[in-house]
């Protein structure tokens, strides 16, 4: 021991080197070189050793030549000089990049063990604690100590996110949360869940602020590859986090040849991780926006730096010895020109007229492919930005188009002299020829030959026929009877749901706005829903009689035939659409259905109790409708009884008679269980209509007494016992007839 401690700090890294070659030889010597070298870390005051420790402890717990068990051995004999030397003050920058480096490789593997070994509580409160350590000084350590916090953090969230199962198997990243069980002791869901979203947009900060520190930038890029690869839920944020990133940002400013360097990194990193993304999936539906941000990078990166390299042209020797040998003034720039050329001879069109580019691209487009609504936007944001003299050169160009269009189309005047006499002035068709005056003989000829004048007073045949003819009037437009205004008013309700046919439906579900949201903020397939909605439950409130039917005369006879009203066509159109394919429009008939309860409870306040009501009557038809279609595997009831505002024992009981069916039992009585749990007010009909399952069917009996059994205690002893009693008098009565 006297030897041991005389000896240098180059004696012991030489033996250490020692140790390595053995265990690189021989990789089941780990362990016990490993726990010879925990106290050199913790204990020793040459900070040369501690390096070299802490080095080899990350060695040894990611090396790939150590089985996974031997390495779950190792990360639980390194947890606690990992959260020693993490918690210790002033620690070497080089010590803790090891310890953090090891901790992103031990965290894994932890979470592996503590999955079969949930009575391992220590450890897993151990690594923990060495995870808030890591992440307390990731935004406030140097920058090499905050390139492994992002790789700590990568792991992490590696670790609590589902995978898609395409990493191998028995390897160290295969470890995901859905290996986890849902009732585990240790391990929640969904706050593993919610704290790796948590990481993972905290490494995305640094994308979506376009940090110019290039080194952070490079390994978090690095690190994301594997989460779009094997993180599905993660891979859309990833990758619009990564388009969305501005690579080329400091070259706004004044370069530098260090900020030069850290531009190419930056763009270059980033266009290789597009491309390598592109590459492994050419069928993911975000491919073609890749591809087109990584030919815009390539195409800026080359006109940022290729042009500042590019040569100046040669000049010509002739012309530089005219110039004169000091500068000359430079003349401010003139105002920009705009050339507008004159039309051509011929007929031309009014969009030959306006269109003032010679670009024959620009010229063949075709505007109105352009909706309206962009544009107007282009539109006023061009004339904001137009230059004034611009604008005046074009309307003045465009003035002389006109003006040259009237020139031409004036008839020519005709020349009293040579013109024949037959022919009026304002004839358009008139062509003069050229030839040479008529002679007084032909004229006179002429004139013999014309028929007489009228005299000026008297007043033309055609003037006496109109006044002759009187005042005209339309015709007064048929009466329209109910039956031909019901016609009418169903081809209007088929007009408002044809919009629907063009808006495509929701790719994903939108997150709601709130209860203050507006009904319709944009022209898409909810906000048109929507408005179809309050076309049907509020257009003629306080305007309904409450009756069914109309008095109507026929051959002297009065009938009633049934109302037919423009809400009640919306009606049979909405519920019409929403059975076409209920599972995916179940949403619907909740919005509706809640609008058609907000109108009862409106009509109740303000007409009486004798308003009519239809909230009821169509929750029933929706239910009946879908009902039928209904598997065992459906969530659609769960869901439509959890969020329609009011429930009903009648509605209820049509769900009661799913029980007829053995293969739905399940199916209604966890239905009426959520209901039981999370809808309080509904909790007692619920428990009757579970009850009186219980009593009529006796395929549900298990099931429903099981729910009976926690939430209605006492209920299966009192019918059991009343059953019993009815049997016992049954019986004694029989017998005292037999005795009798």
């Amino acid at each position: 021991m006297a030897a041991a401690v005389v000896l240098s700090t180059s004696d012991q890294l030489r033996q250490l080197e020692d140790a390595r070659k053995l265990v690189l030889s021989d990789a089941n010597y780990y362990g016990a070189v490993v726990a010879g070298i925990l106290p050199i870390v913790t204990q020793s005051d040459a900070v040369e050793l501690r390096r070299w420790g802490a080095e080899f402890i990350a060695e040894a717990v990611s090396t790939p030549a150590v089985p996974i068990r031997a390495k779950e051995d190792l990360c639980l004999k390194t947890l606690e000089t990992l959260k020693r030397l993490v918690e210790e003050r002033n620690l070497d920058i080089f010590v803790l990049k090891s310890v953090i480096m090891a901790a992103a490789s031990v965290y894994p593997l932890l979470v592996r063990w503590i999955i079969t070994n949930p009575h391992d509580r220590e450890s897993w409160e151990t690594m923990v604690s060495i995870k808030a350590n890591i992440l307390r000084i990731w935004d406030d350590a140097a920058p090499p100590l905050r390139i492994c916090c992002v790789k700590f953090a990568q792991r992490v969230v590696l670790a609590q996110t589902v995978s898609n199962g395409t990493e191998q198997k028995n390897s160290g990243l295969d470890v995901s949360l859905s290996m986890i069980p849902p009732n585990h002791a240790l391990l929640d869901h969904r706050y593993l869940e919610a704290e790796a979203t948590g990481l993972l947009d905290r490494m995305l900060g640094t994308l979506q602020d376009n940090s110019s520190d290039a080194l952070l930038v490079d390994a978090t890029l690095n690190t994301l590859s594997i989460l779009v690869r094997t993180r599905p839920n993660t891979s859309n944020r990833v990758l619009n986090a990564v388009l969305n990133f501005n690579p080329l940002k400091l070259a706004n400013s004044p370069m530098t040849p260090k900020s030069r360097v850290y531009v190419k990194s930056m763009e270059k990193t980033t266009r290789m991780l597009l491309i390598h993304l592109a590459k492994r999936d050419p069928h993911n539906p975000m491919t073609g926006r890749i591809q087109q941000h990584v030919e815009r990078l390539m195409r800026s990166r080359s006109e940022i730096f290729d042009e500042a390299t590019r040569k100046r042209a040669l000049i010509d020797p002739a012309a530089a010895a005219a110039n004169n040998a000091k500068r000359q003034r430079v003349e401010p720039l003139a105002a920009p020109r705009l050339e507008i050329k004159p039309l051509s001879p011929g007929t031309h069109s009014l969009k030959d007229v306006f269109v003032i580019t010679s670009n024959a691209g620009l010229r063949g487009f075709d505007a109105t492919q352009i909706p309206a609504a962009l544009a107007a936007r282009i539109s006023v944001t061009t004339l904001a930005t137009l230059n004034p003299d611009l604008l005046n050169q074009a309307i003045a160009g465009i003035r002389s188009r006109l003006t040259a269009l009237a020139t031409v189309a004036q008839p020519a005047l005709l020349n009293p002299d040579t013109a024949p006499l037959d022919v009026e002035e304002d004839d358009d068709d008139y062509e003069p020829d050229y030839y040479a005056a008529e002679d007084t003989e032909q004229i006179l000829n002429k004139l013999d030959s014309a028929p007489p004048e009228k005299p000026a007073n008297e007043e033309p045949d055609t003037a006496s026929a109109l006044a002759a003819l009187g005042t005209f009037k339309l015709p007064p437009p048929p009466s329209l009877d109910p039956e031909s205004a019901a016609k009418v008013g169903q081809v209007a309700v088929s007009r408002v749901f044809g919009p629907l046919s063009t808006l495509g439906e929701p790719s994903a579900r939108k997150p709601k706005a709130g209860i203050n949201r507006l009904a319709a903020s944009s022209y898409d397939r909810d906000s048109w829903l929507t408005v179809i909605m309050r076309l049907a439950t509020r257009t003629t409130m306080g305007l309904e009689d409450g009756s069914s039917s109309i008095k109507a005369e026929d051959a002297g006879t009065a009938i009633d035939r049934p109302r037919v009203s423009l809400n009640d066509g919306i009606r049979e159109m909405l519920y019409t659409y929403v059975l076409e394919d209920f599972r995916r429009r179940i949403d619907v008939a909740v919005g509706w259905l809640c609008e058609e309860w907000y109108s009862d409870q409106l009509a109740k306040r303000n007409l009486g109790e004798n308003a009519p009501l239809h909230y009821e009557k169509w929750a029933l038809r929706v239910v009946d409708g879908f009902l039928p279609y209904l598997t065992p595997q459906d969530k659609v009831l769960i869901r439509f009884l959890g969020e329609i505002p009011e429930l009903s024992p009648t509605l209820l009981g049509r769900v009661k008679s799913l029980c007829r069916d053995p293969s739905t039992v399940s199916l209604a009585l966890t239905s009426l269980l959520y209901l039981v749990m999370m809808r309080p007010p509904a909790r007692e009909t619920a428990l009757d209509t579970v009850a009186a399952i219980w009593v009529e069917f006796e395929d549900a009996q298990p099931l429903a007494a099981k729910y009976l059994v926690k939430w209605r205690p006492g209920f299966i002893e009192s019918q059991t016992a009343g059953h019993a009693g009815d049997i016992s008098g049954a019986g004694g009565t029989s017998n005292f007839a037999v005795a009798t």
